[in-house]
């Protein structure tokens, strides 16, 4: 009954792909440049938003199209307590980042903490070139942290031109948080993190293998950024990367660096068609309109 709309749905995303984006090297191609910044955050809210935008005005004189930033890179992260600062304070903080991507014609994907009715999410907060906001998406697969709510939605929505979803660190163990986005035509994963630090090296391995596995599964590209490591090790590990939807590291960064990974990606549509054939057909539309329902909810 409500099949025929889903596919409609995608072979609506794959024509926009193609013939509406900005722009192209070539017929159905979208030229997009891309920054995965590798950013150290510190406790001060304004701090980190007075760095984060002047990384938006440097990276926007480069033509960067769309500049993604660490998990809680505008407040800090914590996994035992929530950071101090108030929502006011970050509400502030991301209006200015709002006003930054909109004078500078940058799109950005920023980890931010958001608090609502005593309850508080470990979100990625995106707004596109215009300055306006496209998605508040709160992690849902937590990693110990005892502040937070999980979020409540799958992100699918579309960001200068291209169909995107995002994830925040541990959910990029969870496949059907890219296959659902990926299945309904998203070409770009945006991932943000504060991943383990590098006294675990036992995970550093597995954190490459489950991005690019989820690239080269999906056929999609991966802007990763991870926040660096600090100088006695603890924190994360950086290793910030760039992926190429058939599942190659086009860039990666430093341990400890603040380095920024810019590359122009030239995205192609795909086809949609045979993940719905055979066995897991049926499942996968299903999975693919619940999520599209489901899109844009507010975090509440």
């Amino acid at each position: 009954m409500k099949l025929p709309r889903l596919f409609s749905t995608a072979a609506i995303l794959v024509v926009h792909l193609s013939a509406g984006a900005p722009a192209r090297a070539q017929a159905g191609v979208v030229n997009l440049k891309v920054a995965a910044v590798q950013f150290r955050s510190s406790f001060s809210v304004e701090d980190n938003r007075a760095r984060i935008v002047a990384v938006l005005q440097r990276l926007a004189k480069q033509d960067v199209k769309v500049a993604v930033f660490p998990e809680c890179a505008l407040t800090g992260y914590r996994k035992d307590a929530l950071t101090p600062a108030s929502a006011e304070e970050v509400s502030a903080a991301e209006e200015q980042i709002r006003q930054a991507c909109g004078a500078g014609k940058i799109a950005a994907v920023v980890g931010s903490i958001y608090r609502i009715d005593g309850r508080a999410y470990n979100t990625a907060v995106i707004f596109d070139s215009r300055g306006e906001l496209v998605e508040r998406y709160g992690k849902l697969m937590l990693a110990g942290e005892k502040w937070a709510t999980p979020g409540n939605h799958i992100a699918f929505f579309e960001l200068e031109g291209v169909p995107s979803t995002v994830m925040i660190c541990h959910d990029e163990r969870y496949p059907e948080f890219v296959r659902l986005p990926a299945l309904a035509g998203a070409r770009v994963v945006y991932y943000i993190s504060c991943e383990s630090g590098m006294r675990q090296e036992s995970k550093l391995k597995p954190y490459r293998a489950q991005l690019m596995a989820r690239a080269v599964e999906n056929q999609v590209f991966i802007v990763a950024a991870n926040a660096p490591a600090n100088l006695d090790t603890t924190g994360s590990h950086g290793q910030s990367r760039v992926i190429a939807d058939d599942g190659n590291i086009l860039k990666e960064a430093s341990f400890f660096g603040e380095d920024t990974l810019v590359e122009a990606l030239a995205i192609r549509p795909r086809k949609l068609d045979r993940p719905f054939a055979g066995l897991m057909g049926d499942w996968w539309r299903e999975g693919v309109e619940l999520m599209l329902q489901n899109r844009h909810r507010p975090l509440d």
